[in-house]
């Protein structure tokens, strides 16, 4: 029924419906780009320098600083937030797959540079940075994992 103008809402398709694990990995991308976002691109140099800062600082033992890189890497990750937060917003199964696409993508290329260039770093490092990483990427992979369908055990 309409109003004239505008179709009356209708009720939301099971496509909108969002699975627990897709909930999580969504808000939990969302954390992780805000952080790592807002600091690499407002303040390249203290991302340089500290990044994590409770477990270490990673990026400055991994050559000279680079304001451009550190930028970019900044904007390439509140570009994947902004991009989970609509998809929080306008929840569709298509969006979240494409998601998981672009997420698990970085994820993954980053994981795979990071585990092939650890000589440099403390065995404590090490392990740190592959957590962190591996957990991030596995984030990605979550939006892929629909919700369950009522009546199916």
């Amino acid at each position: 029924m309409t109003n004239g103008r505008f179709p009356s809402p209708s009720p939301a398709p099971t496509d909108a419906r969002v699975g627990a694990v897709q909930l999580a990995a969504l808000i939990g991308s969302i954390v992780i780009a805000a952080v790592v976002g807002i600091w690499a691109y407002v303040f390249p140099r203290e991302f340089y320098d500290s990044f994590p800062a409770v477990l270490g600082e990673w990026i400055s033992q991994d050559g000279p600083f680079n304001e451009h890189l550190i930028r970019d890497h900044g904007a390439q990750y509140l570009a994947l937030g902004l991009a989970s937060v609509f998809g929080l917003i306008c929840r569709s199964q298509v969006g979240y797959r494409l998601l998981g696409v672009a997420w698990t993508t970085f994820g993954v290329l980053h994981f795979a540079y990071h585990v092939t260039h650890l000589a440099h770093m403390t065995v404590s490092d090490q392990i740190g940075q592959i957590t962190v990483l591996a957990l991030a990427g596995l984030l990605g992979a979550g939006l892929f994992i629909s919700p369950r369908r009522e009546g199916r055990r």
